[in-house]
């Protein structure tokens, strides 16, 4: 009976744990997304109303015409072109480069690999805002200043995600390897044919935050792009903040489309992004 009795206690105390830890987190989630909603809700205001009425999302009447504004902006949809082109260029040279060089630290043997591998790791120690004025002599030389170019070869090679994959390949059996190699498969065929279909979720993974990572981005495009037609959205947003002035109804209507498409992206991907990050890290 006494037992019982511990017993029945010991997962009140449990639950009571459980409750108290869900209603921190639920209060953190909460904290996260109150400027989300302040931001809907002041681009569906006039101006007059963000600032005197901030705390009620739900204004009486619903003001569209600072989306009608934003639509009818002479660069705003090309901002938003390029911003989409350059993304998808990153993604497409991160994934042929970076997938290569993870199954080759993972997989391939040659001299001085793990040597090689402990250089690029240490080169994350780097804050890039150190780099930046390297990297524009580096860009004029090369003339690739003021073009696309200058956002998308650097983030080809990106270590933290080599690594990332790395972790991932190698914790795949290599039986599988030895038994393709037997069947007279070369590398390469190893390569795109067993070990990429089986790395979907890190894939995933390493595409929903390179699309995110260059979509948000500001600093680079700030520095390395000159030519309005050529900048970023994010940028583009900031002169059109310029143009605008004290109007934040209207800065606030271009910050919700911009976030659109990350977050649609993200809700199709959820389930590969969530076992991408469960999984790496399996072998060390």
């Amino acid at each position: 009976m006494g037992t019982l009795l511990m017993s029945k206690k010991s997962k009140a105390t449990i639950n009571y744990s459980k409750l108290v830890v869900s209603i921190f987190i639920f209060l953190i989630g909460l904290m996260m997304i109150v400027p989300f909603l302040f931001m809907i809700s002041a681009a569906l205001k006039p101006n007059a109303l963000v600032f005197s009425e901030p705390l009620k999302f739900l204004p009486e009447t619903i003001y569209w015409d600072n989306f009608k504004e934003i639509f009818h902006h002479k660069y705003f949809f090309k901002w938003y072109g390029n911003s989409v082109y350059i993304v998808v260029l990153t993604m497409i040279t991160r994934f042929i480069v970076v997938t290569m060089a993870a199954y080759a630290f993972a997989r391939l043997r040659f001299p001085f690999k793990e040597g090689i591998f402990f250089l690029f790791i240490s080169t994350m120690m780097i804050p890039p805002d150190t780099t930046v004025i390297a990297r524009y002599m580096l860009y004029k030389y090369l003339l690739i200043y003021n073009t696309e170019w200058s956002l998308i070869l650097p983030a080809t090679f990106d270590v933290f995600f080599i690594f990332l994959l790395r972790q991932f390949f190698m914790g795949l059996p290599n039986e599988i390897s030895e038994s393709a190699v037997v069947d007279g498969c070369s590398q390469f065929r190893i390569y795109y044919r067993i070990i990429l279909p089986l790395a979907v979720p890190a894939l995933v993974t390493m595409l929903l935050f390179t699309f995110i990572w260059t979509w948000n981005d500001f600093v680079n495009p700030f520095i390395f792009i000159s030519n309005i037609n050529k900048q970023m959205v994010t940028v583009g947003l900031e002169y059109f903040q310029q143009e605008a002035g004290t109007d934040y109804a209207l800065q606030m209507a271009g910050a919700c489309i911009i976030v659109i498409v990350p977050i649609i992206l993200f809700t199709l991907s959820q389930k590969y992004f969530v076992q991408g990050i469960a999984s790496t890290g399996v072998k060390g």
